[in-house]
């Protein structure tokens, strides 16, 4: 078994703070600090810099953390082929996700290794894609379903398996009897001069918006902001504005609104990726969990109901951001 201290110290060089770890750990900030200094003594380095009230990993606690990494994913990996000795498939696996994949995807998906694998136990939790790379390192979670942002692993973090999931289409919403809602579709640069409802909270779905309507050419007036889609399509549909709403996300049945597929050069797409510790992915809970959300995904890999073709070129989210992590911790 891998020293417990070392995962302490991982989730700590994730989470940013001690308290933050101590949260994700499911531990006191004290116990947190007593496992960090008992580490440092055994080691005989000095893992931390205080800074005023705040904490640096040392260079020391840099080199740690590297090995580290390749030591979980080897433990991983040694768990995945001790799988091979057991008969059937149980245990469990945990999913956390976005809230719209966990409806669209995640859901199916359980519902389908609930069918196929009734001795396996699965768990769901719906979290923010900011929270997804702690909840893995802590293991309170096994699979991890999020939008890319500068918040979320890069794509070439050691300490995961990341691979596509869905490029998920924005469609825009408006409101019933609007001049675009009869067209059936639409380019971006046609709402330039409309009023607009923002997300600044979904900072994933806010930056979508500006990037994308940077591209078309064009400002987009916030004059409302929402965070909950219910929220976004009430003052849609009440005339205050047009929106932007993920093809995943549910609306409510008959909400006086009208989703228009977006066409042309520019038509934002959000991307959705799944999330492993890396080793982990051939265990066969961990793989099995991972097929079904692939099985999942493609249900909504075409094109809209409306039957409208693939847009020829798409502006992802994740290309717009700069996913350099920070050096520093907090206390």
């Amino acid at each position: 078994m891998i020293d417990p201290r070392l995962r302490t110290l991982r989730v700590l060089a994730e989470c940013g703070t001690v308290t933050a770890a101590a949260e994700a750990l499911h531990l006191t900030p004290s116990t947190v600090s007593q496992q960090l200094r008992q580490l440092a003594r055994d080691l005989g380095v000095d893992l931390l810099q205080a800074q005023g009230r705040r904490v640096r990993l040392t260079p020391a606690a840099r080199t740690v953390l590297r090995h580290a990494d390749v030591l979980h994913a080897q433990w991983e990996q040694a768990r995945a082929d001790l799988a091979e000795h057991r008969e059937g498939t149980s245990g469990q696996v945990r999913f956390c996700s976005v809230s719209s994949a966990l409806a669209a995807l995640v859901a199916p998906a359980a519902a389908m290794l609930r069918q196929e694998h009734p001795r396996l136990t699965v768990h769901m939790s719906e979290r923010e894609s900011d929270d997804a790379a702690q909840l893995l390192l802590a293991r309170r979670a096994d699979i991890a379903v999020f939008i890319p942002s500068a918040h979320t692993p890069a794509p070439g973090d050691t300490r995961f398996g990341q691979w596509p999931l869905l490029a998920e289409p924005q469609d825009l919403l408006v409101p019933a009897g609007h001049r675009l809602a009869a067209a059936g579709a639409a380019r971006l640069a046609d709402a330039a001069g409309e009023p607009w409802i923002g997300s600044p909270e979904r900072s994933d779905q806010h930056q979508l918006m500006l990037a994308s309507c940077s591209a078309a050419g064009f400002a987009p007036q916030i004059v409302h902001e929402a965070y909950e889609w219910f929220a976004v399509s009430a003052l849609v549909a009440h005339g205050f504005g047009v929106g932007l709403v993920p093809r995943l996300a549910p609306l409510p049945p008959d909400d006086g609104t009208v989703r228009v597929p977006l066409l042309g050069e520019v038509v934002p797409v959000r991307r959705i990726v799944t999330c492993v510790r890396r080793g982990s992915e051939r265990q066969p809970p961990i793989a099995h969990g991972l097929k079904a959300l692939q099985d999942a995904a493609r249900e909504h890999s075409g094109p809209a109901g409306t039957g409208t073709a693939t847009p020829p070129a798409t502006t992802h989210f994740h290309d717009h951001l700069d996913q350099s992590p920070e050096g520093a911790t907090g206390d």
